[in-house]
């Protein structure tokens, strides 16, 4: 019995150290390898520079004491779609992030854009996802693998089923930050965030986004991509993007946290009983106001889709309080809202029993999203 208990107790420790050290994991994937070259055009090869530019980034990841770095290839070998998915999904990293560079029979075409996993009728990004699964052709029973799939056809592109869509605004908000740190670091067009149905997205059950880091087929640019400093540039803005994404969806709890909080905790100043009425007060009105954020308040993001439902509870799940936010293709639901951060902790522990696993707090301030360290700095 006492050798039970102490295996239990070692248990319980190794579960609660873990969850307290757990490190961001991202998913590195340099596109194409191997007998795959990818785009290529004026001696400039996507799969050399996809390749070149993942490594720095892992370098630049790798000096992070709480981010592990997982790569689908770090070498000149051609991986297979499904295996890439494979490899991320059995790392159970929290983003996954393949590069890739454009190309265009015009080659005055430039500029980076970012990709997020669903289906389009857009012509430009049909041909984007096109040309990217391609590669498929070069794989042995390519038809019976991904379910009869033909990469020439638009109809197969659209049907590409969006997997763990809860996850696709994580995918929105780090393919902007992408975008925004690629114009901070190179002059390159930003040609913004689009969505397309990627194979090699497809299967992956993180929030994940696709790179096209410029057009080999234009001189100028290809010429950059292809430079020591043009992917030096890349791979500073990519890493950016990836550590603004850590600092606002991951956070470590380590002891020195819940020490600090402890700390606190002790220092705040009690009321004194008899300047207040117990008969006046609600005890859960009251508990809320004590941990309030003056001026955000906090909402649960529960999902991202591209349709528009009805805010009733039979739309999600029985949860009630739902609100919509609409942009431009996609609408985003909210659960709860709430100025204490310890009742918007227990809105998302309710979002996740009801099978919103990949729900997050969002707070806001003056009708604004800010960081949620920000928030309860």
């Amino acid at each position: 019995m006492k050798k039970s208990i102490v295996l239990l107790f070692l248990c319980l420790f190794s579960v609660s150290f873990y969850a307290q050290t757990k490190k961001f994991k991202v998913v590195l994937d340099a596109g194409h390898g191997g007998k795959d070259y990818g785009a290529t055009y004026h001696g400039n090869i996507e799969k050399k520079i996809s390749l070149n530019t993942v490594l720095k980034v892992g370098e630049i990841l790798a000096k992070e004491s709480n981010i592990e770095v997982v790569y689908t290839r770090k070498t000149d070998v051609f991986i297979e779609l499904n295996e890439r998915a494979n490899i991320a999904n059995r790392s159970k990293g929290h983003l996954f992030v393949s590069m890739h560079c454009n190309a265009n029979d015009n080659q005055e075409a430039s500029g980076n854009e970012t990709y997020v996993m669903g289906v389009t009728r857009n012509a430009a990004n049909l041909e984007v996802a096109k040309k990217e699964n391609a590669v498929v052709t070069l794989e042995s029973d390519y038809k019976i693998k991904y379910d009869g799939f033909d990469p020439k056809s638009p109809e197969s592109v659209m049907g590409i089923s969006i997997m763990q869509e809860e996850n696709i605004q994580q995918s929105i908000d780090i393919a902007g930050k992408v975008q925004q740190a690629f114009t901070k670091f190179t002059t390159s067009k930003n040609r913004g965030v689009k969505q397309a149905g990627f194979l090699v997205l497809r299967k992956i059950i993180m929030p994940r986004v696709l790179i096209e880091m410029g057009f080999v087929s234009n001189k100028p640019e290809g010429a950059f991509l292809n430079s020591e400093d043009g992917q030096n540039k890349l791979a500073e803005a990519i890493s950016k993007a990836i550590l603004g994404y850590r600092d606002d969806f991951f956070k470590t709890e380590t002891a020195t946290t819940v020490k600090k909080e402890e700390s606190k905790k002790a220092t705040v100043k009690k009321e004194d009983p008899k300047k207040v009425d117990p008969k006046k007060v609600d005890p859960k009105q009251s508990s809320e106001n004590k941990t309030a954020v003056e001026g955000v308040t906090f909402k649960i993001q529960i999902s991202a889709s591209a349709k528009n439902l009805e805010t009733v509870p039979k739309n999600f799940k029985g949860l009630n309080n739902i609100s919509v936010e609409k942009g431009t293709t996609i609408y985003k639901y909210f659960y709860g809202s709430t100025s204490s951060y310890t009742k918007a902790k227990q809105l998302l522990e309710e979002a996740k029993a009801k099978g919103y696993t990949s729900s997050f707090i969002v707070p806001i301030k003056n009708g604004k999203k800010i960081k949620l360290s920000e928030a309860i700095k």
